[in-house]
């Protein structure tokens, strides 16, 4: 289903062209089964595909292990290198965490009411500045982890060009938390612009590049809706 919608991956390209060309590198934190993967070597990108979950990581060595534009890391990123446990979701493994926190918070919203997180992983954890010492620094990261966000960008000691992480409405104070980090992170290159982009729909809800503020602002508008997204951030001298 992720590979096979008609359009899906043109759609993708086309959005993410604006962060992505030949021969820049992108991060994949939480590269799932690799939908954005493929979209990024449609514009050329080297990609660093990173997933702790071991049925997903044969999915992508499945899919793209021939393709020597991708690198597949089979661990997780975190606010320190080690190792950590992921409690899995046998049911809907795209919810699988390694946020303890975040399991609770969103167990308590309806929409989560018949998610079980039900066994759990031990997997290897490394920095966000690990991988770019081996593979060097991104020209966009998405960071697509369950509530993880803030021990990923934790392990972040430079602003990145462009970035962005995953919002979910029953754990707004975590995404809050996650752009006060990216805020101070972006400080010494003279800051960071945002936007949104409502789930799946490889569209902006803003028709400008917003401050931190405005950012709050738009959320607020979407979070009664119940519905998940990615908050996008790019340096203002980028804009």
């Amino acid at each position: 289903m992720y590979h096979s919608v008609p359009g899906r991956h043109r759609r993708m390209a086309r959005f993410y062209r604006e962060f992505l060309g030949p021969g820049d590198i992108g991060f994949d934190i939480g590269a799932h089964v690799g939908s954005r993967v493929r979209a990024w070597r449609r514009l050329g990108a080297q990609v660093v595909a990173v997933e702790p979950q071991p049925d997903f990581v044969r999915i992508l060595r499945l899919f793209f292990g021939r393709d020597r534009g991708v690198t597949v890391v089979p661990i997780a990123v975190g606010a320190r290198a080690g190792r950590a446990r992921l409690g899995i979701s046998t049911a809907t493994p795209t919810v699988s965490s390694m946020a303890p926190d975040w399991i609770t918070s969103v167990a308590a919203d309806r929409s989560f009411a018949r998610v079980r997180w039900d066994r759990s992983v031990e997997v290897e954890v490394a920095t966000l500045d690990d991988l770019i010492a081996v593979h060097g620094e991104p020209a966009f990261c998405k960071i697509d982890v369950e509530g993880f966000e803030v021990d990923v960008l934790a392990g972040l000691s430079r602003p990145l060009r462009a970035l962005s992480f995953e919002y979910l409405p029953p754990a707004h104070d975590a995404a809050l938390a996650a752009l006060d980090l990216v805020e101070r992170l972006g400080e010494p290159a003279g800051g960071y612009r945002y936007n949104y982009s409502p789930i799946e729909t490889m569209r902006f809800a803003g028709d400008r590049w917003l401050d931190a503020d405005g950012l709050v602002r738009l959320l607020e508008r979407f979070r009664p809706l119940g519905r998940s997204g990615d908050v996008y951030a790019r340096l203002a001298r980028e804009s």
